[in-house]
């Protein structure tokens, strides 16, 4: 129903009309995104590689490992000072963090961005969402029935001759075919039914007398043939059907 109520529809854009659309990155939107951060990250890192060495000669320090602190070529009256360390310590950690939060930020616009082309999407492709998808479908299933009921009325009134529902459902199969070329199991019963249940006054000179019959569009002989009205007779009927579809203040015609 959701495919159904959605048109124009771009091949690309299909898997956005779903109502279960989660967010996610295909191979070219990370390596657009990866290839920028690894560039930007690398001149950072060189930048921040003597405040490295540094911290690491700290660390190493700490756990009695002077030898390797001389490989890292690191003057140690820096290693040996809070000061220098404490400053190293906070500028990596800013250096660090701002990259971070700008790769998130760069994320978050990305996402941002395909919210937006889903949402445009849905907004200029769709027809019906939530509670108009159903009563769209409702419309749909009483404008079919509608055209059944017009299709069992049509063919009674152009027959020459009497017709059981039986033959009256051959006969429509057959003109459908033909007209067509579309071959339906037509269920007579249900359009039968739904005419011979619109049931009415004829208004003669605009009014109504308490004592005129109902009558119903369609009936059946004793034989069991169907048998309509005429055309400008089932007229009266559907128009003092619609005028008494309910009662305004009480009053009814």
């Amino acid at each position: 129903m959701y495919v159904y109520f959605y048109k124009n529809i771009p091949k690309l854009d299909i898997d956005l009309l779903f109502p279960n659309v989660t967010t996610s990155m295909t191979w070219k939107d990370r390596l657009l995104f990866g290839i920028p951060a690894i560039g930007a990250a690398i001149p950072l890192i060189l930048r921040a590689l003597p405040n490295i060495f540094l911290l690491i000669a700290a660390i190493l320090l700490v756990l009695n490992a002077e030898p390797l602190v001389k490989e890292l070529k690191v003057e140690q009256y820096q290693v040996r000072d809070v000061m220098p360390v404490l400053v190293a310590t906070l500028s990596l950690g800013m250096a660090l963090g701002g990259f971070a939060f700008k790769q998130y930020s760069n994320y978050k616009s990305k996402r941002i961005k395909f919210q937006k082309d889903v949402t445009e999407t849905l907004l200029f492709k769709n027809l019906g969402n939530n509670d108009s998808v159903f009563q769209t479908f409702i419309d749909l299933a009483e404008e079919e029935e509608c055209k059944e009921i017009i299709l069992v009325y049509y063919h009674l009134m152009i027959s020459n001759n009497s017709l059981k529902p039986e033959e009256l459902d051959i006969r429509i199969e057959t003109w459908m075919k033909e007209k067509l070329g579309t071959t339906i199991n037509f269920d007579i019963h249900g359009p039968l039914d739904n005419l011979a249940n619109i049931r009415g006054k004829l208004i003669k000179n605009g009014v109504v007398k308490d004592d005129t019959p109902l009558l119903s569009l369609l009936n059946y002989d004793k034989e069991g043939f169907c048998n309509v009205l005429p055309l400008d007779d089932a007229k009266k009927i559907i128009d003092y059907v619609w005028d008494n579809a309910f009662n305004y203040n009480g009053i009814t015609l």
